[in-house]
């Protein structure tokens, strides 16, 4: 029963749409054929397009999402592709500058140590291989004897000693690790002096031992072993590491300190091997530091202390004699007032001789001079009568 009513709801409906369907067609036919002169704003017109205008619209609206949705997902592929490519080119980028960076970090290490170590001439080189078997005990750098290395040149890293070259190609070289059992280097603790003898251990590939130190040296954690040159590969002075741990001997009459090294051997990418060796220039001399307000200028003490050295060294001076005494001018009559009765002599009295002022600087001082004598006043002379000249009246 309600098979045949759904048969007979949409057998109405069929119907309904076709009638719609030829009107719609007739009114549209008619009215361009001029036929029936219905104006298309008339609202009942209007009316009766609007659900097909509106079912139209929306198909419209529907077929163009999908055109545009298709479009849409074709340009977001492509651009997928395109932005894969070009985050895979930026990780490229980024591992090589990652790797540029860290070079360059390594390579300004060792340029500062060239330029600080004047007494060396170095060779830069790379570490090109390794030997599973020996990774603690060999390496090998990518410079020969075509750029000046040879056999038995240390070879150094900004930090410390590496080890030495023991087999040197035309244009690559072998290189023994101070790790190494079979190599030996002369050592010193540098607070203390005390020598020794560094080489690697099977028990503990990482970390070698300061040997043959008798138990009573200074030897202490935290001290720093240098090289001291006495086996004639390794120049003085170069950093080995530090003393992590001061062990007895199992014989009882020696210690050893176990090192750790200043070179990362792990992480041992470049070096730098010494060609040349001499004796390392002086350190420029540097004025203390003062607390403020108590500044002095040391280049002028310096310089007082000089002038006072050198007038400790000049020899003192002569003393001055003491001036003579001129003897004591009398009054005598003249010719031309020979009537002039003579004034007796008025003694003079010497002036008293300056004495030097005494010098500060420490020098012998000559003996005194003796006082000068007084002089004597002189006497008078008794007056003469006068006699009367030849003219003269009695």
């Amino acid at each position: 029963m309600s098979k045949v009513k759904r048969e007979g709801e949409s057998g109405r409906t069929t119907w309904l749409l076709v009638f719609v369907t030829v009107s719609v067609f007739c009114v549209v036919f008619f009215a361009a054929r001029g036929r029936f002169s219905t104006p298309f704003s008339s609202p009942a017109v209007i009316t009766l397009l609007a659900p097909f205008q509106r079912a139209a619209s929306w198909a419209g609206d529907q077929v163009r999402g999908i055109t545009t949705t298709v479009w849409d997902i074709l340009t977001v592929h492509q651009q997928n592709q395109m932005l894969r490519s070009e985050v895979e080119q930026l990780r490229m980028q980024n591992v090589k500058a990652d790797e540029y960076a860290a070079e360059n970090i390594r390579l300004r290490e060792l340029l500062g140590y060239k330029q600080a170590a004047t007494q060396f001439d170095l060779v830069m080189a790379h570490v090109i291989g390794r030997e599973p078997a020996t990774w603690t005990r060999m390496i090998v750098i990518d410079r020969g004897t075509q750029h000046g290395v040879q056999k038995n040149m240390a070879v150094v890293t900004a930090r410390g000693l590496v080890g030495t070259v023991t087999d040197a190609g035309p244009i690559s070289s072998k290189v023994q690790l101070i790790l190494d059992p079979r190599a030996a280097a002369g050592a010193l603790v540098q607070r203390s002096r005390v020598a020794g003898v560094v080489k690697g251990t099977p028990d503990d590939a990482m970390h070698p031992r300061l040997i043959n130190v008798p138990r009573g040296q200074d030897m202490a954690e935290g001290d720093i072993i240098v090289t001291s040159g006495f086996g004639g590969i390794y120049p003085k002075g170069i950093m080995i590491g530090t003393v992590s741990a001061v062990k007895n001997d199992s014989g009882g009459l020696l210690h050893y300190a176990v090192i750790e090294p200043a070179t990362d051997f792990q992480r041992l990418e470049d070096v730098a091997v010494i060609v040349a060796s001499r004796e390392a220039p002086p350190e420029p001399w540097q004025p203390p530091k003062q607390t403020p307000g108590t500044e002095t200028d040391p280049k002028a003490a310096l310089a007082a202390q000089e002038a006072a050295r050198r007038a400790a060294q000049q020899p003192p001076a002569p003393a001055q004699p003491a001036a003579q005494n001129q003897p004591a001018a009398t009054n005598q009559p003249s010719a031309a007032n020979p009537s002039a009765q003579p004034q007796p002599a008025v003694p003079v009295q010497p002036e008293p001789e300056p004495v030097p002022e005494p010098t500060p600087e420490p020098v012998p001082t000559a003996p005194a001079a003796p006082a000068p004598e007084q002089p004597k006043p002189a006497q008078p002379t008794p007056a003469r009568p006068t006699i009367p000249g030849a003219g003269a009246k009695r």
